[in-house]
């Protein structure tokens, strides 16, 4: 029987803004990405989606950024090795203290929008936050896209690795993400989000923006919370991979 995690990102508001529906989701995602106060997110929220998360038993994970709220940690930045890396075990020791608060613990890291296109291929970036991580806790999961620079040397390093895929974001032929910048970068459809689910989960490929049937051998499927109609969406999702015969479960 196949089996998939399916995570999403939470926690992203800041202040009386929020823009994700974080108990909703919380009650169709086994991992939790919760945004570590650096793109999204502070403190009271932080606080209060471990609490929501612990409530019904769904994974938290650390959502790591570059340090970008005004561009909600999507636009290009280059930060030196050293100072990415404490930034990474900042946000991950920030996290666990309101995890462990509500009976939970941080239980694995995933970067964010521009850090997590940047180490896919970066190998200095990805190594920094490789670095991060194991200041923070060398038995931390990283969370990330198959055959990323970040994944290889998070392995290397003795971390565990677990890979990714994405039903809602197009993908090139070498098997990473359009950019957003592209049209057609986003699958608004939700039949087709579906169907890309279960694809996914049940056969291990995805159709990249040409046609071309691309194997992405994925344990984790990541839900974007923050498009129109995120929650029932992921609810449609969820009963799809169920009723289809996939057993749906947390990864860490």
């Amino acid at each position: 029987m196949a089996c998939i995690d399916l995570n999403a990102d939470l926690g992203e508001g800041f202040g009386r803004w929020q823009l994700t529906d974080d108990e909703r989701l919380l009650s169709v995602v086994t991992s939790a990405n919760v945004a570590c106060g650096f793109h999204a997110g502070d403190a009271v929220t932080m606080r209060r989606v471990c609490a929501l998360a612990a409530e019904r038993g769904v994974r938290i994970g650390a959502q790591v950024s570059y340090r970008d709220l005004a561009g909600f940690g999507r636009r290009a930045m280059d930060v030196p090795p050293a100072e990415l890396a404490a930034e990474v075990a900042y946000q991950i020791g920030a996290l666990e203290v309101f995890a462990r608060a509500a009976g939970s613990r941080v239980a694995y890291v995933k970067p964010h929008g521009a850090l997590y296109n940047r180490v896919v291929r970066d190998e200095e970036q990805a190594a920094a936050v490789v670095d991060g991580v194991l200041l923070a806790d060398p038995a931390l999961p990283v969370l990330g896209l198959p055959g990323s620079r970040l994944l290889e040397l998070a392995g290397k390093a003795g971390l565990p690795v677990v890979t990714e895929a994405f039903a809602d974001r197009a993908y090139t032929d070498a098997g990473t993400l359009v950019p957003r910048s592209r049209q057609g970068a986003v699958i608004t459809d939700a039949d087709a989000v579906v169907e890309r689910s279960l694809r996914l989960a049940s056969s291990g490929e995805v159709v990249s923006e040409s046609g071309a049937r691309i194997p992405v051998r994925a344990r984790s499927l990541c839900l974007h919370g923050d498009t129109p109609g995120a929650v029932e969406l992921a609810r449609r999702v969820r009963e799809r991979l169920e009723s289809s015969g996939v057993r749906v479960e947390a990864f860490a």
